[in-house]
């Protein structure tokens, strides 16, 4: 995890609008992970998790942000965007994100148990799989754990 100094203002803005993603998939009762896609100082594409609401197992608002975001520039190519995302992603989304050749991924939440990002494994920086993935975690990482402490408290 990096210092919050690492971050400027405009990283913070937009972790802002992935925890209110991540919000609203709690109020639907989906675990609160939130993202968006940026590309400059343009938000292109917001998601939360839609799980349960979709009955669809790779709803993970990362996976909804990056087709929202390839939709609205009409290539599957993320070359000049960002990621924020409230937890690391997982194996499927830390994947999913360098196929889209985005150019930087920023994460919340440390995932001690799933994070393929530095935390269990880095897909992020594998060389094996092709052009490496930028990433930093810590942005806003202790609101994005106390939303899914909230969310697992009201699951017990």
């Amino acid at each position: 995890m990096l210092p919050d100094w690492v971050f400027d203002s405009n990283d913070h803005r937009f972790m802002v609008e992935a925890l209110a993603e991540a919000e609203a998939a709690m109020d639907r009762g989906e675990v609160p992970v939130g993202a968006v896609v940026v590309r400059g100082t343009e938000i292109i594409a917001r998601a939360g998790n839609r799980r349960t609401q979709s009955a669809d197992p790779s709803a993970h608002a990362e996976i909804l942000a990056l087709g929202g975001a390839g939709h609205e520039l009409g290539d599957w190519r993320l070359e000049e965007c960002t990621m924020y995302v409230t937890l690391e992603p997982c194996p499927m989304c830390a994947a999913a994100c360098r196929q889209a050749r985005l150019e930087l991924l920023v994460w919340g939440a440390d995932d001690p148990q799933k994070g393929a990002c530095g935390s269990v494994l880095d897909l992020a920086a594998d060389p094996r799989l092709g052009p490496l993935l930028a990433h930093r975690g810590g942005l806003e990482a202790e609101r994005s754990k106390e939303l899914l402490k909230r969310f697992f408290a009201k699951q017990r």
